[in-house]
Parts: structure tokens; sequence; C-alpha cells
């Protein structure tokens, strides 16, 4: 880190710390240098760099430990921002928005899945089937998610995925729903997330497109009973 060579706002220093973190110089995990530390390396008051850290935190990519230090906790300001609208939608608000983002992930996926794609889902499909098996609803809830996010992956949109991703925790609360399981567990109920493998696998943007809303069809319903 470069020394800052003339006086400096706060949002300068803000800038430079947001820099190193997502740079990845400060991954995620890592207890950034102390306040002494930055005080030297950017060449500005203690007071600024205290202010500077602060602001940092409530953007949510740093974290203050007691006793322990500050830890990067998030790379992307903007992902933080919405977990945190996603963390107050309810399911209904959540599978609305995704019908948009899943007919877009499986169309894609169609177009520019590859092999390994495809393996990582057959995989994901083949422990969730186990989960139903043992009626573990946060294997469950984790394989189901995982499938998504890999539908969005086999797209190869950096843009989709990341996006996408950000619902994970919404995602993870709404399949976990218990009748959501038992749905899944019912031979009567046609199981459309292997069709929409199997239309991404063939390559079929419209049958893939059809079963993604077919799964969220499901997963609405579930909410209802």
């Amino acid at each position: 880190m470069e020394p800052i060579r003339r006086k400096s706002l706060v949002d300068t220093v803000v800038d430079r710390l947001n820099t190193e973190i997502a740079s990845g110089a400060w991954p995620i995990g890592t207890r950034i240098p102390t306040e002494a530390e930055l005080t030297e390396r950017l060449g500005v008051s203690r007071p600024s760099v205290r202010e500077a850290v602060r602001s940092v935190v409530q953007l949510g990519l740093l974290e203050t430990r007691q006793g322990d230090g500050t830890y990067v906790v998030a790379s992307d300001a903007t992902e933080v921002a919405l977990r945190r609208t996603l963390g107050g939608a309810d399911s209904r608000e959540v599978l609305t928005v995704r019908r948009a983002l899943d007919v877009l992930a499986a169309r894609e996926a169609a177009l520019h899945r590859t092999d390994a794609d495809l393996a990582a889902l057959r995989g994901e499909l083949a422990l969730r089937r186990q989960a139903i098996s043992r009626s573990d609803v946060d294997a469950f809830a984790n394989h189901d998610v995982a499938f998504h996010v890999g539908v969005a992956e086999a797209s190869h949109n950096r843009l989709l995925v990341g996006i996408y991703a950000s619902f994970d925790g919404s995602l993870r609360q709404s399949v976990a729903h218990n009748s959501c399981l038992s749905n899944n567990a019912d031979p009567s109920v046609v199981d459309l997330h292997e069709a929409l493998l199997h239309a991404i696998a063939a390559r079929d943007v419209d049958a893939a497109t059809a079963a993604a809303l077919g799964v969220l069809d499901q997963t609405e319903q579930s909410l209802h009973d």
C-alpha cells in the first residue's frame, strides 16, 4: 500500500481501504493492519483512519471484533446491500424476482454449459435425492440451492452468477420449508429439477425455460400448502 502523500479526506481513506479489499490484497477472513499501522502507511491522522474504518464496517465489508482486531468479511458493498435487502424480503417476493433470473439462467445454461457443468449439476441432484430419502431438511436446502446456483454458473455469465449468489440466504430459507421437502418426497409429484437438467444437457432452450418455470411453480405451491 503506497502512502498518501498529502492531507486526505476520510472518503479518500475509505476508497483506499475498499481498493485493498476489492483487489484481493486483503482477502475475506483477513485481519487488516492496526489503526497505528494504517496511520503510518497512509500518512493520515488516527481519527481519519478510525472514521474511515468505521465507514467501511457500516458498508458491511469489515467487522470489528472486540479485543481481536478488524477483519474483512465481504469484498463487494453492492452485494452486501443486496443481501441485506433480500434478508427483509418474504418468500413470495424472492420467487417473483427468481422467475426472471431462473429463466435467464436456464436459457443461458442450455446455450453455454460444459460437460463439467453437467457433472456438477448431476452431483448436486444426487445429493439432493439422498437428502430427501433421509428427510434431512438442512442437506436438502444446501444441495437444492447449490443446484440452482450451479445452473447460473453454467450460464458462464459472471454478473448473473453474482446476482444469483446474493439470493443464497433467501433461497435456503424458502426451500428448507418442511412442506417443500415433503412435496419432493411425494412419488406422485414429478421432480422438474431432473427435467431442467435434461433440457440443459440437450441444449434445449425452450424446454429448459419451461422446466425452470415449472420448478418455481412447484416451490410457490408448497408455500400455500
